[in-house]
């Protein structure tokens, strides 16, 4: 039986680490972005910083994400340091005819595409968020729940076949994940929620799929009515043993019982939903079991319409 309990604060940040948190989604991008260079260079030319340009860029753009100024800067040029990898790749793919071609290469290439799509909408996020940081989104949920399939459609690609994503539990193979989301508002099919809160969304819904093996099942249901909007996100995962469940939350901290998952975030998924949940005077709630998995609920009142922006 899952033990829940409410969070109500943890240790406060320092000024770096407030700006990282923020720009956590950017971070996880940069990392795949990172990691899809050395595989390319890997196919390529049996070198992991064969694309050693790129990922010195990557590195010094992911270095710069403690600085609020460095992130806006990195934000706002997004478009040419794309293309600054995108020259590179091609360059090295033109020195060896017909490797496009090959299956691990191309699987490689579809994958960064995808990512640099990712990664055009954080930066827009970024900038949209800058001197507004508690800016609302007035969208439909038609349009929230594309915004998800996109975001799992590019997890999927970027597993290079390890697994696969299914809404529907009856075509669900081993190495799939059923995922099933549920967004609905009980006042018309639209929706009022804080930017942010949608980035913290995504982080939610991409920690459950890390400590949730392929063949597991993964809830996000996020419902709005007059007065609040309620989110839960549940994993059939590892768990969380049940002593660190009140910390876990904290800043880079992760489960004792997950030290052997690659992943390519911070250790801040959790932290920054927290944040962002007392941001917008919301209410945080963490249940876990061990071998059994993980939910977070989430309540945050909902603005008068004035303060909601498109």
């Amino acid at each position: 039986m899952m033990h829940e309990i409410e969070i109500t604060e943890i240790p406060p940040l320092k000024p770096a680490e407030q700006t990282l948190l923020d720009m956590h989604s950017v971070l996880n991008v940069f990392n795949v972005l990172w990691s899809e260079l050395t595989l390319i260079g890997l196919a390529l030319a049996d070198d992991p910083a064969h694309l050693r340009e790129g990922q010195a860029l990557i590195g010094r753009l992911v270095a710069g994400l403690r600085d609020p100024v460095a992130s806006l800067e990195a934000a706002r040029h997004i478009e040419s340091h794309i293309a600054h990898v995108a020259a590179e790749i091609a360059e090295s793919l033109a020195a060896r005819p017909g490797a496009g071609r090959r299956p691990e290469v191309a699987r490689s290439l579809a994958s960064l595409e995808s990512v640099f799509a990712v990664l055009r909408v954080r930066a827009r996020e970024v900038l949209a968020r800058a001197g507004r940081p508690e800016l609302w989104l007035d969208m439909t949920v038609a349009e929230l729940l594309s915004d998800f399939y996109e975001v799992l459609a590019a997890m999927q690609t970027g597993s290079h076949g390890r697994f696969g994503i299914v809404y529907n539990a009856a075509v669900q193979g081993p190495n799939d994940y059923y995922v099933d989301l549920r967004f609905e508002s009980a006042v018309d099919d639209r929706l009022r929620l804080p930017l942010v809160f949608k980035d913290a969304m995504r982080d939610l819904v991409a920690n459950a799929r890390k400590y949730t093996a392929p063949g597991g099942q993964i809830t996000a249901a996020l419902f709005a009515d007059h007065d609040r909007l309620r989110l839960a996100v549940r994993d059939t995962g590892r768990g969380i043993p049940m002593a660190e469940l009140a910390s876990v939350i904290d800043y880079g901290r992760r489960g004792s019982n997950v030290s052997d998952v690659r992943t390519m975030g911070g250790g801040f998924g959790l932290t920054k939903a927290f944040f962002v949940t007392k941001q917008f005077g919301g209410r945080f709630w963490i249940a876990s079991e061990l071998g059994h998995g993980t939910r977070v609920r989430i309540e945050i009142p909902l603005t008068p319409p004035a303060a909601a922006a498109s």
